[in-house]
């Protein structure tokens, strides 16, 4: 994909992306290659970490199993009002 810098605002550049410049994207000027400048051609590559998404649902169905034995230990003590 093809991005144009359209100009900079602040800490920002704003993208043009598309055929025709229909998506905007407003995109960090620290992110950018050294020396980029209002009017240049980026290649944009986007790609799905299938690793990255595993080991992220990993931490996620450990985080919750932990919760549920957090609340299990607590499930089934009731007190009543001390006589």
């Amino acid at each position: 994909m093809k991005a144009v810098i359209d100009r900079v605002e602040g800490e920002l550049a704003v993208l043009l992306l598309g055929d025709k410049g229909e998506f905007k994207l407003n995109f960090p000027l620290s992110l950018l290659p050294a020396g980029c400048k209002e009017g240049d051609i980026l290649n944009i590559s986007i790609e799905r970490d299938i690793v990255g998404t595993e080991q992220a649902e990993e931490r996620v169905t450990d985080l919750m199993d932990k919760l549920k034995k957090k609340s299990q230990g607590k499930a089934g003590i009731i007190r009543g009002p001390s006589s």
